[in-house]
């Protein structure tokens, strides 16, 4: 009896024990000096609903320690983005200088909350709204939080801001992927204080997409940010917008994902709703139409010129690459006039209704009929609109960039016009024009080369190079659909619709640009002009050849695009780009030693080797130099642009050619 009486009283004990233990790694809400966090212990918010503890995303195994709401699949801020656990044996602490620290198996650390002030007695708590606060436990001060310095996400309460003296912000960063939260290509950021604008980035420099001021209730560029925000200025110079939750029940995360799209998703009851992405179109991408350009999602083509403008580059423009926008097709000429009735004479606004503003607009105190007059008497403004909710009134001079025109939601904005040459259709006109004069163009031109082929063979032309692709198209069986084809939407997100910053160089046939697939991939894509004679057929000798081929000397055809008239190619992007980038650099030929130039003309020979020699189809390339000789990360040489070469059959040892081939 007295043996059952001590088991029960040691089960009884560890019983208590580990309902203590649990208390203490599952349920508290504090981090105390000297308490260690380790892997698979949590603290929680007092209300449960937030958790701080180790993780591993998706299709990985590397431990980071993150904050999430209700489980794991919801991480809404991460510590050590870019310093790796690499095993389940780091911990959670406060060191001796009071800062939060992420320990590894070396007590090493890998991440800090980097406050430089000493605290001797600091504590940190995980709170309700899933902000961790680390106070100074002499005086309860906040000396650092993680709504401060947030990842992807951002929560009610939490504020995305801009100092306007000292330029610092409170911004998100999306993840590389969705297994790796390291810190990746897009952020968003609070911009244009004086109209509070919520922009994205790509790589932290060039604009991806906005949602339009915000005037003290909505964004007048995303009409599905609609409700919920507020916002103001502190005391110091900080101007911020934040969004909050009527209902106590509702919980709701705004979060940047890896591909730039911000998306909103909502709980009711700790139950999840659908999710809604917010800049999901072409026309969200900023700038897409050019300079006095507008988009809109209802048309096709999305992007017109504004009234009283045309297409700067009308062959680009007819090739739907809209960047090079639009220009007045009369100047402005009201410098001139000696009074300002003769201005009213001259010169009207046309309206343009639910309409996202463009970007750089300046704000003007004045009523809406002073904000009118003020800009017609301002030779340099070229468009005013007026917010009646809070901004009032708002002027723009120079390029107007980044309209955009809503079913629904916006402003009204007026565009100013010559009042001889006022064009009172919308810009569905001069989408049509714009239309219907290439169609034209484009319907007699493949009229004429048809033409031309059909009397070519009546003729008998014939060399070479026909029988060869003929060749091809019998005895190799070539067909494009063995090919992987890319939709030409995504290559427009990957390369930001071609933008002139993605381009990597011009050739005789087209432009080659770095793009970014939404799983993070780098490619090069060479977008075949449609301007070049020989285009078309530079695309099928190169898809011909290539696809055919597999070598570590020769670049690597991914795929191509056939949609929308264009003829795109898309490669394995190299990192060094070509060789002739080094060779002929003054600086960065140094680098290139005997031995990596021994390398390099060593991997250009078993290249050309194995297109002679070794491969199943006896390829000449017809245009080897040093552009065309690529390299990656490790400097192996791979040889690219294959869009002159010729296939000979088994036996053959020479050829004739109409045409010059090569450099």
């Amino acid at each position: 009896m007295g043996f059952r009486i001590r088991s029960l009283n040691l089960i009884n004990l560890l019983l208590i024990l580990s309902i203590f233990h649990w208390s203490l790694s599952s349920t508290a809400d504090t981090i105390t000096p000297g308490q260690l966090i380790r892997d698979h212990e949590t603290i929680s918010s007092d209300n449960s609903d937030f958790k701080l503890g180790f993780f591993s995303p998706q299709n990985s195994t590397i431990r980071y320690v993150g904050i999430w709401y209700l489980s794991e699949s919801n991480i809404i801020w991460v510590a050590n983005r870019n310093q790796l656990l690499v095993d389940a044996s780091g911990t959670v602490t406060i060191s001796n200088n009071g800062n939060l620290v992420i320990l590894d198996k070396q007590n090493m650390s890998v991440w800090s909350s980097n406050i430089s002030k000493i605290v001797t007695n600091s504590t940190v708590k995980l709170l309700n709204t899933g902000n961790l606060v680390l106070f100074d436990g002499n005086t309860g001060e906040a000396i650092w939080q993680s709504f401060q310095d947030p990842s992807d996400i951002m929560v009610p309460k939490m504020k995305l801001s801009i100092n306007k003296r000292t330029g610092e912000k409170v911004k998100l960063t999306s993840w590389k992927s969705s297994s790796d939260p390291s810190i990746g290509y897009y952020t968003a950021s609070l911009e244009r204080p004086n109209a509070p604008d919520v922009f994205l980035w790509f790589n932290g420099t060039r604009p991806y997409a906005r949602t339009g001021p915000w005037n003290g209730r909505i964004f007048l560029g995303s009409p599905m940010m609609s409700s919920g925000w507020s916002g103001g200025n502190e005391d110091d110079g900080t101007v911020y917008v934040t969004y909050n939750l009527e209902n106590n029940a509702d919980f709701a995360v705004m979060g940047l994902n890896p591909q730039g799209q911000l998306w909103i998703a909502g709980w009711n009851n700790k139950r999840e709703g659908s999710r809604h992405v917010l800049n999901g179109t072409y026309c969200d991408i900023y700038g897409i139409c050019g300079a006095f350009g507008i988009c809109s999602s209802q048309s096709s083509p999305i992007c017109g010129c504004l009234s009283g403008y045309e297409p700067h580059n009308l062959e680009e423009w007819n090739r739907q690459n809209w960047t090079s926008g639009c220009v007045r097709k009369k100047p402005l000429q009201c410098e001139g006039f000696a009074n300002k009735s003769e201005v009213h004479k001259q010169y009207e606004f046309v309206k343009l209704d639910n309409t996202k503003v463009p970007d750089f607009l300046e704000r003007l105190t004045a009523t809406e009929d002073r904000c009118r007059t003020q800009c017609l008497h301002n030779c340099s403004c070229v468009a005013y609109a007026y917010d009646s909710n809070g901004i009032g009134c708002m002027h723009w001079s120079g390029d107007l960039i980044d309209i955009q025109r809503f079913s629904r939601g916006g402003v009204d904005l007026y565009i100013r016009v010559s009042l001889s040459k006022l064009e009172k259709d919308s810009p569905s006109r001069t989408i049509i024009i714009a239309v219907t004069v290439p169609i034209g163009i484009i319907t007699f031109t493949t009229c004429a080369y048809f033409l031309w082929k059909l009397t070519a063979k009546y003729a008998g032309e014939t060399d070479s190079h026909g029988q060869s692709q003929r060749m091809i198209n019998q005895d190799e069986e070539v067909k494009m659909n063995e090919l992987p084809l890319f939709d030409f939407e995504d290559l427009v997100t990957a390369t930001n619709n071609f933008h002139s910053a993605n381009k990597l160089g011009r050739g005789g046939f087209g432009s080659v640009y770095k793009g970014q697939l939404k799983d993070g991939q780098h490619i090069a894509i060479k977008r075949l002009s449609k301007a070049s004679r020989q285009g078309q057929e530079e695309f099928m000798n190169e898809v011909v050849v290539i696809s055919k081929l597999q070598h570590r000397n020769l670049v690597r055809l991914l795929g191509c695009c056939i949609q929308q008239a264009e003829r795109i190619l898309i490669y394995e992007y190299m990192h060094n780009k070509s060789l002739d980038a080094i060779l002929f650099d003054s600086i960065k030929k140094k680098e290139l030693d005997w031995e990596k130039r021994f390398k390099i003309i060593e991997g250009i020979s078993r290249g050309l080797l194995y297109l002679h020699r070794d491969s199943r189809i006896k390829i000449i390339h017809r245009d080897l130099k040093v552009s065309n000789v690529l390299l990656d990360e490790e400097l192996n040489p791979k040889i690219s642009d294959f869009g002159m070469a010729r296939i000979f059959r088994s036996n053959q040892d020479q050829a004739n050619t109409r045409r010059v081939a090569g450099t």
